[in-house]
């Protein structure tokens, strides 16, 4: 299989919101019994179809502890995509989205593709914050929306994928353009990016002509 692109994902959010798990369940496909908080930024990746393409996922889960958030914030640019998470059972978690938003907006890209993720659905009985609330916040965000379970891997892999898919979306349609700076998208395969020239440029002109 040729590999298209490699996507830089971010994981964001409160600590105790279940990023690393979700990373975990994406990754190994099971459920991290003994998670600690995150000690500055863990990685992983994932080659995943998306559309017919294969696409690497490069994936930096952030600590949502305070006291980490200027070595996270590092992590944040160039960013292509990110999982907001929050949990379901925990208002602060929730009341803490603007400001998470506003640093992956600031940080990585105003272009960057974001869904939130309202995690540990499978805590229906103690939920802090109803679907409806957290569907309108995304809605007034300009965010795709997913409620997740980490533990039993619930829409763990639809929330990446779909991230993923609205990322190559935007590449089709000249919405992002992967050539660009800062952009969290590089080319798999390097043929992939003389396919993508506009055939007759200037600069092939002058190389052809040696002038």
């Amino acid at each position: 299989h040729v590999l298209y692109f490699l996507f830089k994902f971010l994981v964001i959010g409160s600590a105790g919101t279940g990023k690393s798990c979700l990373l975990h369940q994406f990754i190994e496909n099971k459920f991290k019994q003994d998670s600690n908080h995150t000690i500055g930024v863990e990685f992983g990746s994932r080659v995943v179809n998306v559309g017919g393409k294969t696409v690497k996922l490069q994936i930096w889960d952030t600590a949502g502890q305070e006291r980490f958030r200027s070595v996270t914030r590092s992590y944040y640019r160039g960013a292509a995509g990110a999982l907001l998470v929050y949990d379901i059972t925990s208002r602060e978690t929730y009341n803490a989205l603007t400001n998470w938003l506003t640093d992956a907006r600031t940080l990585a890209s105003p272009n960057i593709v974001i869904i939130l993720c309202g995690n540990k659905k499978d805590l229906d009985a103690d939920r802090e914050v109803t679907f409806l609330e957290a569907s309108r916040f995304a809605q007034e965000n300009e965010l795709m929306f997913l409620e997740t379970s980490a533990l039993t891997g619930e829409n763990v892999e639809e929330a990446f994928l779909k991230c993923a898919r609205t990322i190559l979306n935007k590449i089709e349609t000249g919405e992002l353009d992967p050539e660009r700076m800062g952009s969290g998208i590089q080319y798999g395969d390097a043929s992939l990016r003389q396919l993508r020239q506009p055939r007759g440029s200037a600069a092939q002109a002058k190389q052809q002509c040696n002038c």
